[in-house]
């Protein structure tokens, strides 16, 4: 009996373990996250050496702004994770279900360009430049990178959509979502460093 237990461990231990989605988007990711992690060590750096500026400016940051579009991407990322999570367990109507969900991603990542464009005209019309300052700089280089980013995955969900409606993916087939899903998350989770960072920390 404790044979049959120990190999039956053994047999799970050595299952390996799949990585979702295209190994080739899992660099790209990477790639991605690492100019990230350099635009912020950038910016601790800069901040570190002239605070005062630093502290004034993002003073005039609209926080709340930022908080709702946390709240956005959040969400909308949540969707994401739960359209994979019905096309990977099948069911009736999973894929328009999962289409819904994406649909709902979607929403939110609109929602996400509006209050982010309300908040630029904000800045452009107070005379915000990159030449500003050094926290104008970096303030417009690091959320216009992202918006970038948050602009080609809103893309990427809409041919998901489609591709998910017409009921493409489904069970053990479902690569390309998986793909575009990791990206959507790795969208959201700059996000969540990029908003504390500079609209919060002091």
């Amino acid at each position: 009996m404790s044979s049959s237990r120990t190999s039956s461990s053994s047999l799970v231990l050595s299952t390996p373990r799949v990585l979702q989605g295209d190994i080739a988007v899992w660099i790209f990711l990477l790639a991605e996250l690492l100019a990230f992690g350099v635009f912020f060590l950038a910016y601790a750096f800069a901040r570190a050496r002239n605070p005062g500026l630093f502290d004034a400016e993002q003073a005039g940051l609209d926080r709340q702004s930022g908080l709702i579009n946390t709240l956005l991407l959040v969400s909308s990322s949540a969707l994401v994770a739960q359209a994979v999570a019905v096309v990977r367990r099948a069911g009736a109507d999973a894929s328009q279900r999962a289409a819904a969900a994406l649909l709902g991603a979607i929403a939110c990542g609109l929602g996400f360009i509006v209050v982010k464009g309300h908040e630029y005209a904000a800045h452009f019309a107070a005379g915000m430049e990159l030449s500003s300052s050094t926290f104008s700089m970096f303030y417009l280089g690091l959320t216009g990178f992202h918006f970038f980013h948050v602009v080609l995955g809103l893309v990427v969900l809409v041919v998901l959509w489609r591709q998910t409606a017409a009921g493409v993916y489904r069970p053990g087939d479902a690569n390309g979502l998986e793909s575009g899903a990791a990206y959507w998350h790795m969208v959201d989770l700059v996000w969540l460093v990029l908003f504390p960072l500079v609209y919060v920390m002091h």
